[in-house]
């Protein structure tokens, strides 16, 4: 499900201004893609490296609980920065925003921050907040789903009821 759909958009403007305008955001959206890879390269370096200081640290090749959860979250970030790059990506290609894509990665940067939170430290208040966000977004993901389910299937010449007269 894209942000908007093409087909039910009117034809765009000849305005020369618009075009521009457009031309240096799309511009800008190239750089941001650029920028995003060096992130996830960068990231990815990170990842690698702490792992390897806390492997090396005596107990060696032992980790702790923390560093476990610590790695999870630094591996969880690069996965946030490759969504992000997709986003972006499709962005590019199709000039439109993927909803169901966007709802994913803010359903995995809620899930990042779960897989991080120390419990002992946060207050009941941002548990719940933290627990309504992450409701609130997969139902939205799922209501998504289901869209688009009713979309394909109203498209699909298979699910046609043969059943039903027709006034011919």
């Amino acid at each position: 499900m894209f942000f908007f759909d093409k087909n039910t958009c009117k034809e765009p403007l000849e305005d020369v201004l618009v075009k521009r305008l457009w031309f240096i955001i799309r511009l800008s959206v190239r750089f941001l893609a650029i920028l995003m890879t060096l992130v996830i390269i960068w990231g990815t370096l990170d990842v690698v490296w702490v792992l390897y200081q806390r492997m090396m640290t005596p107990p060696v090749f032992l980790l702790s609980i923390n560093d476990i959860l610590s790695t999870f979250g630094a591996f969880m970030a690069v996965l946030i920065a490759i969504e992000i790059f997709a986003n972006i990506v499709i962005y590019l290609e199709y000039r439109m925003i993927h909803l169901k894509l966007v709802v994913a990665t803010a359903l995995m940067a809620a899930a990042r921050k779960v897989i991080v939170l120390d419990f002992k430290v946060h207050d009941p208040g941002v548990i719940i907040a933290l627990a309504a966000i992450i409701i609130s977004l997969g139902a939205c993901y799922w209501l998504i789903g289901r869209h688009e389910q009713r979309d394909e299937s109203s498209l699909d010449p298979c699910n046609v009821d043969f059943n039903e007269t027709d006034d011919i």
